[in-house]
This record gives C-alpha cells, sequence and structure tokens, in this order.
C-alpha cells in the first residue's frame, strides 16, 4: 500500500513515499480504512523533528486525523459494516478500566495516545483502528471536512467548553487566526454567543477569521510596539477578555495573562511555539486570573463536537490539497505557516 514512511528525527528529507508498505490486518474489535483524506496538524512537523524522550520505532508512520471507508472489520466488531463512510477519532487508549476510563476521562488514561505521535498514524492508504474510535460521516460531509474537523474542534471543543466553562456572553480571545485549532476556536465561541478577539499576524487571515464569528480584529503586527495586549485592553473598554484561548506558548503566554480580567480564565492547549516562560505571578494571584491546561479530548468530546459539524453549526475549515506523494511539498508549507485552514494529503 501507499504510505510515507519517517526513518529517522529530523528535515523533511527523513520522510520517504512508498507504494508498498505492508497491508495491515485487523484485529479484534478493529477495522480497517480505506484512507480517502489525512488532515495535517503542527503535531506532525514536532514529531518528524523529534524532541527529548520522545522513542519510537523507525519508520515510523505520521499523522493522527483522516477518514475514509471501511474496508474490513476484526473480530467482535458489531454495528460497523465494510462500506460505512466513518471519521475516525485520533484519540486511542489501551485499557481495560482505569479512574480516568471509568469516569470518561480517556484522554487522561496513562495508556492515551495520539494516532502518529507515540504509535503509528495515518499517512498511509489503509490503516486499523478500534471500532469505539468511528463516527459514522454523513453523506453531505466530504472525507476532507471529516478529517479536517477531528483533533482540533475536539480540542477546541474539550478545552473550551470542558475545561473552560465558556459561558454566552462571556468575551473571548483567541491567539492566533489561522490555525486549524484557532478556527475552530473561534467558531464555538461565536455559536456560543460570546464576543470573539483574535490577534492575527496578516489582515487577510483577520478577514478571514471574521468571516468564521470574529468581532474584533488585532493585527499583531502594525500594532503600536508589536503590544496586541494593550490593544485588547483598549478594545474591550479597558476590562480584559474573561476567556484567553492560547496555543502558541512561550512567545504570546504573558500577553495572554495581562489581556484576562480580573478573575478572568487563560487555558493553554498547546505550544506550538515554545514551552517554557517566565510569569509574573503579580498577574495571577493578585487579579485572582486562573491558568487552565486541557489536551485533546474525551471521547465523548469528540462525538459532541462532530455532530456539531454534521449538523452545519461549526464547519471545518480545509486548506491547500496535496496528493500523499506530495508530502514534502505540504510539511513545507505547514513550516512556512503559508495556509489558511487544514492542509489535506490524499493517498
Amino acid at each position: 500500500m501507499k504510505a510515507v514512511l519517517l526513518y529517522e528525527h529530523g528535515p523533511i528529507e527523513n520522510m520517504r513515499f512508498v507504494t508498498d508498505a505492508p497491508l495491515p490486518e485487523p484485529e479484534a474489535n478493529e477495522v480497517r480504512v480505506k484512507i480517502e483524506a489525512i488532515a495535517m496538524n503542527r503535531l506532525d512537523l514536532f514529531v518528524r523533528n523529534g524532541w527529548p524522550g520522545l522513542k519510537l520505532a523507525m519508520p515510523h508512520i505520521l499523522g493522527a486525523d483522516s477518514a475514509g471507508i471501511i474496508d474490513a472489520v476484526g473480530e467482535d466488531v458489531k454495528g460497523w459494516e465494510v462500506g460505512a463512510r466513518v471519521a475516525v477519532n485520533p484519540g486511542v487508549v489501551e485499557c481495560s478500566g482505569c479512574e480516568w476510563c471509568d469516569r470518561g476521562m480517556e484522554n487522561l488514561c496513562k495508556t492515551y495516545h495520539i494516532l502518529g505521535e507515540t504509535t503509528s498514524g495515518v499517512y498511509c492508504e489503509y490503516f486499523c483502528v478500534p471500532a469505539r474510535n468511528l463516527i459514522a460521516l454523513p453523506e453531505h460531509v466530504t472525507f476532507e471536512e471529516g478529517a479536517a474537523a477531528g483533533l482540533v474542534f475536539m480540542t477546541a471543543w474539550h478545552s473550551m467548553i470542558v475545561r473552560g466553562n465558556l459561558r454566552p456572553g462571556e468575551t473571548v480571545l483567541v491567539v492566533g487566526a489561522s490555525g486549524g485549532v484557532n478556527t475552530a476556536a473561534i467558531q464555538i465561541a461565536s455559536m456560543m454567543g460570546c464576543k470573539v478577539v483574535v490577534v492575527g499576524s496578516t489582515d487577510e487571515k483577520l478577514e478571514k477569521a471574521q468571516a468564521l464569528g470574529a468581532d474584533v480584529l488585532i493585527n499583531r503586527n502594525t500594532v503600536e510596539d508589536g503590544n496586541w495586549g494593550r490593544a485588547v485592553y483598549h478594545a474591550t473598554g479597558r476590562r480584559g477578555v474573561d476567556v484567553v484561548f492560547d496555543n502558541v506558548g512561550a512567545p504570546t503566554m504573558l500577553s495572554s495573562i495581562r489581556s484576562a480580567r480580573p478573575g478572568g480564565r487563560v487555558i493553554t492547549v498547546g505550544n506550538t511555539a515554545g514551552p517554557r516562560f517566565e510569569i509574573d505571578n503579580r498577574f495571577i494571584f493578585f487579579r485572582s486570573v486562573s491558568l487552565i491546561g486541557s489536551t485533546m479530548g474525551t471521547n465523548a468530546d469528540y462525538r459532541d463536537v462532530m455532530n456539531l459539524i454534521f449538523e452545519g453549526k461549526l464547519k471545518a475549515v480545509v486548506g491547500p490539497i496535496y496528493p500523499l506523494e506530495e508530502v514534502a511539498q505540504a510539511h513545507q508549507t505547514m513550516q512556512d505557516g503559508d495556509m489558511f485552514g487544514k492542509i489535506i494529503l490524499k493517498p
């Protein structure tokens, strides 16, 4: 089968497109999916480059998000048949029961994996996955949309609704206008009836964010001294925002904390630009600001937010589309940040 294999961590050249990868066979409680669309995430770049402590069996297959057609069904699988259109929850567990899984919080289970990160992923033509990770993909939803929604919408939903307790009428700051998780967060906040402030790098990206529901647009490259935190403060009548959604990390976290109103919440969902930063604790304890960590989401979160996609209340933003054999160009496009929405690979 077609696949992209990573032979060692490092540059794009360490990936190789092949046509003779072995065809996987589904085990008990698994199905095999013929993948029709793969959505890239910045996680793919992080895993490709590697980090201290990450030990993968090489060659490794990247990729978390996919949608396709069931091609084969393993033993003990019920409710699924060959030919069904499906999208795949990218968070998998290898657990027979623990305190977190028993409480429906499997994203905190010690055996929790993100496909393509610490276990084999979906940069391939066929893939086997536990049947519990599937959701039926309606005919009116494209495979590209089904793949593009998964990780980012589940992450945004869990962080804002479950962890952040977002309420109608609040003011939300989304740091970044164009990434997949940010476009999801903008839509969720808008759907909830919140006022949405977005900080972005270009007017073009901000205009697209506005089309998704953003109310206040701040170009960080044109504000005085680059101080977008001050711009947020003034845009909210010197009040600050109720909730900050930040997946950037080191370069933005201090400004994010300062942008929150007294008693506000800052949700950190990642560190795409660096994990380590200093905090002036006075901006947290003296102003009673809550710093909330959130990662991925539960199977229930995935189903909840995907059903909102299917109902048309939220929209997966599809960006550039590449054939799988052009994976190198797709990775370069993501590295350059020259896109809006999710990059799609087509096997």
